[in-house]
């Protein structure tokens, strides 16, 4: 997922999605790969770290922006993003299966709880369109289609969808019928579906609509002006009255050409209406040739890696201790050292180490106010002039 739809899923502004494309520029440009949240995560500490540097060559990067970036991925993976990213990703090859007999099968998003995040089940929608687009190869205008693609609650794929993405949308929707795709858009009013959609569908199937607000009289004039005219149906009239199972239908004929709308009743479904059991489910899980093969997640080596190795590499900042004293120390010893019984007397008398210091310090100031030539012979009277007497005794 790229830094356009991930920064809808996690609800930034438009600063922080430029931080987040950013992030991934620097990523592509480093060969790090993003696989799951840790990646991510890794990744926009080390952009912290080096803002300054990244900065100068991609642009301002704020530590505002990245930390509200990183406190968003915290929401997400309270949601369950943790396992929404990931490996394995999903195998396109896996919703297109055909079973013996060559017919199609029908594979279910069990979107119960994914629902209540409307920006991450719209986000994963789109990606899977784009995906399609990106990945499966231009067929033309085939007989039968590879793959039907069926949203549900389709309004939630354009609430608050950015400009450029819904451009995205529009784009993927009126090319990718020359990919073998077909798709349909289900929601309980036509103006859910931007007009650029709307204009790309063929067949259209319209259940009853009640007007009793101002939006609703104006959704039911909308959406009788998307059909086909019929002479002898007023449609705005019409699909205020329809009732249980009928629907307003209209579809392709020959040579791609719209038929006019017509009245009809629908076949009520010939299965059960409602959800599977958990045991029901599991018991299909078992049976599906691809129904472990998600069960173990993989984590090769990514972003979260790298950036930890290189790390690891860095050399220490702070020197090893050693055992030696520093050197302004050891000259003093020295010092004294040579100086023999003087040196002794010299410790015994003023100290050592700070006391000392302290004392020398003062007494060089007064030999300096002294004069050179009169200083250093009284300091050779009082140190070597004694030294000098212990000896001769």
């Amino acid at each position: 997922m790229g830094p356009t739809l991930l920064a809808r899923v996690l609800e930034l502004n438009d600063v922080q999605e430029g931080v987040l494309e950013i992030a991934f520029r620097f990523a592509d440009d480093q060969g790090l790969l993003l696989l799951d949240l840790d990646d991510l995560r890794a990744l926009l500490n080390h952009v912290l770290e080096n803002a300054k540097a990244i900065s100068a060559q991609y642009g301002l990067v704020s530590s505002q922006s990245v930390s509200a970036i990183l406190r968003s991925l915290l929401r997400l993976e309270a949601d369950g993003g943790k396992h929404f990213f990931g490996e394995p990703a999903l195998a396109l090859d896996d919703i297109m299966r055909q079973d013996m007999s060559g017919r199609g099968i029908i594979n279910l998003l069990a979107a119960d709880q994914l629902i209540l995040k409307p920006r991450l089940y719209s986000s994963f929608l789109l990606w899977l369109l784009s995906e399609l687009f990106e990945t499966l190869p231009e067929v033309g205008d085939l007989a039968q289609p590879k793959l039907v693609f069926i949203f549900d609650e389709a309004h939630l794929l354009f609430d608050d969808c950015p400009p450029a993405l819904r451009q995205r949308v529009e784009q993927v929707v009126r090319l990718i019928r020359s990919k073998g795709v077909g798709v349909y858009f289900c929601s309980q009013n036509p103006d859910d579906v931007p007009e650029q959609v709307l204009g790309q569908l063929g067949n259209r199937i319209q259940h009853a609509l009640r007007a009793f607000t101002p939006r609703d009289q104006k959704a039911v004039r909308s959406a009788a002006e998307t059909f086909v005219a019929n002479p002898k149906l007023d449609v705005a009239t019409v699909i205020g009255e329809l009732a249980v199972g009928e629907a307003l239908v209209s579809t392709l004929q020959d040579k791609g050409i719209p038929m006019p709308v017509q009245r009809t009743l629908m076949a009520p479904p010939r299965c059960r209406m409602g959800t599977l059991s958990d045991a029901e489910r599991a018991t299909v899980r078992a049976r599906s040739p691809v129904g472990s093969r998600y069960d173990t997640a993989l984590n090769r080596e990514s972003a979260y890696e790298v950036l930890a190795q290189r790390a690891n590499a860095l050399p220490e900042s702070a020197p090893a201790a050693s055992n030696t004293p520093p050197p302004a120390v050891t000259a003093k010893h020295e010092q004294a050292a040579s100086g023999g019984i003087g040196g002794w007397f010299k410790d015994m008398l003023f100290g050592t180490s700070r006391r000392q210091g302290a004392i020398e310090a003062v007494a060089k100031s007064t030999i300096r106010s002294m004069g050179n030539q009169v200083g250093r012979q009284i300091l050779r009277g009082v140190l070597g002039g004694m030294a000098g007497g212990s000896r001769r005794r």
